[in-house]
């Protein structure tokens, strides 16, 4: 809240929030701890909830504002060693949704960006070639390769402008395609 106090009385109401912190931790659901997954819930899923909540009184008075939530395909898939990612995004896109609905009459914009594999930091190293699930997630994408932060500039740059005033709880995935497929038919 301090913190929100004071960008909007050096800088102004906050027209767009961007809620991108993410961790994972890749345990075995049986092998994780309640706290390491309380930790990934709460960077997830409870940051962006106490963030879009400080930011949402300022939007409604001045009558507009977007909320993007970076969500996850995984919020739609689920994956071994990931359960608290996978909860706290799907939590993530449910509170998109509800956003959407609860201050969509006022003029405030909330959408998910659901990024597929991409070349971060978090998976550089399932990216390597000698490791099985690089060649996995090339073969099961359509596009036939991993995504690219640059890739996420497009549609971030839509959800944030006036061109999605009439597009509100959407989650737009970037994924090259791996959700519209059930994967690439084996070459003979």
């Amino acid at each position: 809240k301090e913190m929100v106090v004071k960008i909007e009385r050096e800088v102004g109401v906050i027209d767009i929030l961007v809620n991108n912190a993410g961790i994972i931790k890749r345990i075995p659901m049986c092998d994780m701890t309640a706290e390491e997954f309380r930790e990934v819930v709460d960077v997830d899923l409870n940051a962006p909830f106490i963030l879009s909540k400080a930011v949402i009184p300022g939007m409604i008075n001045k009558g507009h504002g977007k909320i993007i939530n970076i969500c996850s395909m995984t919020s739609e898939l689920g994956r071994e060693t990931v359960s608290a990612y996978a909860a706290a995004k799907g939590g993530l896109k449910m509170l998109t949704k509800n956003i959407a609905s609860e201050y969509g009459e006022y003029n405030i914009q909330c959408n998910g960006l659901g990024p597929g594999y991409i070349e971060t930091s978090q998976t550089e190293a399932l990216r390597q070639e000698s490791h099985p699930f690089n060649d996995f997630i090339i073969g099961r994408t359509p596009a036939a390769r991993w995504g690219t932060p640059e890739d996420m500039t497009g549609p971030a740059v839509f959800l944030a402008s006036e061109a999605s005033d009439f597009v509100n709880g959407h989650i737009l995935y970037v994924d090259g395609g791996i959700l519209a497929t059930i994967g690439k038919q084996p070459k003979y």
